[in-house]
């Protein structure tokens, strides 16, 4: 799973396009309104990433609950609420439900109804083990943890 600004599409298949740009504003957005980093993001109640996390509570009513104290006491929560909407719509999975960069903008910018998002890319909950090495900062040198032996000639 990757956890950074990279696009579904991108990190599975190679493939870039200027959607691929989109989903890193929109991890930015929300790293922005939350005050917390995506990567190495830790909730006490799941664990799922930042994107997960605030897919969860927008389908959840509570879309506000995201937001850093700071960005909650100094702003408006109208304002709060729609930069949340357009960032998720920014990290939507598949690249053609996501806006273009200019469109994004726009929709920060006004007051036009917004499309309903789908599911982000990279929001499945990870398991305990990913998290215990993640929350380490460190990763085993193989999937399984078996020793890896370096051959010399004689």
């Amino acid at each position: 799973m990757c956890s950074g600004y990279i696009s579904p599409e991108y990190a599975n298949f190679g493939l870039y396009s200027l959607k691929s740009d989109v989903f890193g504003f929109g991890v930015l957005a929300l790293e922005i309104v939350s005050g917390s980093r995506n990567r190495g993001f830790r909730h006490p109640d799941h664990h799922m990433n930042l994107l997960g996390h605030a897919w969860r509570l927008f389908m959840e009513g509570r879309p506000l609950e995201l937001a850093a104290e700071s960005i909650a006491i100094t702003c408006y929560s109208s304002e709060v609420l729609r930069s949340i909407h357009v960032a998720l719509l920014c990290v939507q999975d598949k690249p053609e439900d996501r806006p273009n960069m200019s469109r994004a903008v726009l929709m920060l910018g006004n007051n036009d109804s917004l499309p309903q998002p789908k599911h982000p890319g990279f929001f499945t909950e990870r398991d305990l083990l990913e998290a215990s090495y993640s929350s380490r900062m460190s990763k085993p040198s193989s999937a399984n943890e078996c020793s890896i032996s370096v051959l010399e000639a004689r």
